[in-house]
């Protein structure tokens, strides 16, 4: 398996990745998830594929193309709160439905967090639906332990 840098003969495979992800989330919140759709229009996701600051990383094996990991360099420089640590908050992590539990996913993250490192930062961060338990227990088997918990209450 090869971890890459997505390009733009990678959309058309990572749009159906995107509409695995929305469906998830559609299923488990649908009062705020719409059905069919995805996160990204076409345009924004061939942008992001040239955005330095925004890495997206894809996983293919046999030029076939297994999941992928979003990217978003933070830093909170001249916060008064914060501290300027240097993030890599991934923004969405998904692995071919066909293609879960044959380790892609931890593939991804181990790129991600080797790139992390050799780009100078503090942390690698990301949020999880509550819903998505499978998602939580992946990260969780990981490493990952819970940074902050957002809290809502429906009117």
């Amino acid at each position: 398996m090869n971890i890459r840098r997505a390009e733009e003969r990678d959309m058309e495979v990572i749009d159906r990745l995107l509409f695995q992800v929305a469906a998830i989330h559609h299923e488990g919140r649908p009062d705020l998830f719409k059905p069919a759709s995805k996160k990204y229009t076409d345009g924004q996701l061939r942008a992001l594929i040239h955005d330095d600051s925004r890495p997206i990383f894809v996983a293919e094996d046999g030029g076939e193309v297994l999941g992928y990991a979003f990217c978003v360099f933070q830093q909170h420089i001249g916060n008064n709160h914060l501290t300027d640590i240097k993030t890599l908050y991934i923004d969405d992590l998904c692995v071919e439905e066909k293609s879960r539990g044959k380790h892609v996913g931890t593939a991804l993250y181990n790129a991600v967090l080797d790139f992390a490192r050799a780009n100078g930062c503090y942390n690698v961060t990301l949020n999880v639906w509550s819903c998505n338990e499978s998602a939580r227990k992946f990260y969780e088997s990981l490493g990952l332990v819970p940074q902050k918990i957002g809290m809502e209450k429906i009117l």
